[in-house]
């Protein structure tokens, strides 16, 4: 058995007829090939029997090829532990603060990007709008920044072209009884992909409810920054009942942003044998259903403001 078909992949070909034809068979050994691979296997499994399993081979992707990433850390790493106590997000993690952002825009916005606001305030579960007018950034983390207000994070959305292209969120830092300030970062993101909930095929409708948060392919150093940023505008009490589970998804460096609701139905029965008798059951599916909307997100800067 050859490892590769013996007709070579013809896209070198000028002749349009010509590399069809030879396209089409090497298609076709390829198939024959795989055929061939599979009945092999099926053979050596069955010699072995059941006692011994047969070993399945990893398909290659992107992420288990790609180079080993230096900054990347344990989740049981002693130093990550020890920043990560005692930085500005450890109380919205213990959940004895809960977030409080609000949000506003650029300078004369247009309307589509209200229908995105919109969005974001039903995926963030206490976030509020304020009208941007004629009040520059600082007017603004003045204003969210009085304790009658209790505002944590402000959320500055831009756009290019009608459509949302970044967003800047800054960490509102709170004055000290000496009068400094304590750090908070401020972090600026690309937007791009942006999905609004009502073009989201078979959407459904969000509700009240917390979501649950996962926080997904943070490993490095600054993977577990930006992960513990982003985790710091949720609130840390889910409310399952609601079944509504948000998730950034982090790969490559961009960062995957869905909203989903997760639902148990019962199918079709199935016959289970058991040691003593056979019995009927009905199946218990698990499928997701996506609520909006749908963003991807680059980091670009974090700093210090």
């Amino acid at each position: 058995m050859k490892d590769k078909p013996q007709t070579k992949n013809p896209g070198h070909i000028k002749n349009k007829l010509k590399r069809a034809e030879m396209y089409g068979k090497y298609l076709l050994q390829k198939r024959q090939l795989k055929r061939e691979t599979r009945i092999q296997r099926s053979k050596e499994a069955a010699e072995l029997g059941d006692d011994i399993p047969v070993q399945k081979k990893i398909p290659k992707t992107l992420d288990n090829t790609r180079d080993f990433e230096v900054t990347t850390v344990r989740p049981d790493d002693e130093e990550v532990l020890g920043d990560e106590s005692c930085d500005e997000f450890v109380d919205y993690f213990s959940d004895t603060v809960r977030p409080k952002i609000i949000v506003t825009t650029r300078p004369r916005p247009s309307s589509n990007l209200f229908h995105f606001i919109s969005d974001l305030m039903r995926f963030f579960p206490r976030l509020f709008y304020y009208p941007r007018k004629s009040f520059s950034v600082k007017e603004i983390i003045d204003f969210a920044r009085k304790k009658d207000k209790g505002f944590t994070h402000l959320m500055v959305l831009s756009e290019k072209s009608k459509v949302c292209n970044g967003m800047i969120i800054s960490h509102i830092r709170e004055t000290d009884a000496v009068g400094g300030n304590q750090a908070g970062p401020t972090a600026f993101f690309k937007i791009s992909n942006v999905i609004p909930s009502t073009d989201v095929p078979n959407h459904g409708t969000s509700t009240t409810h917390v979501p649950e948060l996962v926080l997904n392919g943070f490993t490095t150093r600054l993977g577990h920054r930006c992960g513990r940023f982003l985790g710091s505008l949720f609130p840390h009490n889910a409310q399952f009942q609601g079944r509504q589970v948000a998730t950034f998804h982090n790969q490559r460096d961009y960062i995957f942003v869905r909203h989903h609701r997760y639902i148990f139905a019962e199918g079709e029965e199935e016959l289970v044998c058991d040691k003593e008798k056979a019995k009927k059951r009905k199946k218990t599916k698990a499928r997701l259903q996506e609520l909006g909307p749908r963003f991807v997100l680059l980091l670009c800067s974090v700093s210090l403001i």
